[in-house]
């Protein structure tokens, strides 16, 4: 058994992750094409990964959880805060296949990482912006979905309101040893959340995060 059906088999016993079209897509989306060459060895181990600039990859099981608890449809328009090595991002846009994904990253390099990561899979509803994501990107508002993977003091304003009616948005929220996992619905313009658990995360950065 090979280590990426070891992990998929983890999922299950687990019942850590139930949307079977995320092991459809944790198969075709390669993690090994998201790290770093010298680490491409350990792309199937389950814990986060350094990209530089003091970035990672997160760890399968943590990006898996966070974006089941988006609840999906193939027609969501999507909008991921923190681009990294866009693996997250792909994965979405895969599973969203009638919809669109806008990524949002701050640091240059890592925007290029992302885009050279890319490069190797046909994903025509997937745009990578060089942004300030804690600020959103109105142009695209309203999403179905909001995904941030960077830990933010508080669910930044503007995101909220990027939000549709009805719309999930998932966030760690809180301090830089150890965030909530905040999945939250957006009911009569305010957001209903629940907490799916504690997880550590770098720091948001930009206008909402913490520099």
């Amino acid at each position: 058994m090979s280590l990426k059906e070891e992990l998929i088999n983890f999922w299950k016993q687990r019942k850590l992750i139930k949307d079977k079209r995320l092991f459809e897509a944790f198969k075709i989306i390669d993690r090994k094409y998201f790290v770093p060459k010298e680490m491409i060895d350990q792309a199937y181990g389950d814990y986060p990964l350094q990209i530089g600039k003091g970035q990672t990859i997160s760890q399968p099981s943590t990006v898996l959880i966070m974006i089941e608890a988006l609840e999906l449809k193939e027609t969501d328009k999507v909008l991921e805060v923190g681009t990294g090595s866009g693996w997250c991002a792909a994965l979405i846009a895969y599973v969203c296949k009638k919809g669109k994904v806008f990524t949002t990253e701050i640091i240059p390099e890592l925007v290029k990482f992302a885009d050279n990561n890319l490069k190797k899979f046909n994903l025509k509803n997937l745009k990578v912006l060089e942004i300030d994501g804690s600020e959103g990107y109105k142009k695209q508002a309203p999403y179905d979905k909001i995904i941030v993977t960077a830990a933010c003091p508080r669910i930044p304003k503007p995101l909220i309101e990027q939000l549709k009616e009805g719309g999930i948005i998932v966030a760690p929220v809180g301090a830089f040893f150890g965030q909530k996992m905040i999945k939250a619905k957006k009911v009569k313009g305010k957001l209903i959340e629940e907490n799916l658990g504690y997880f550590m995360f770098v720091p948001l950065k930009g206008k909402y995060g913490y520099d």
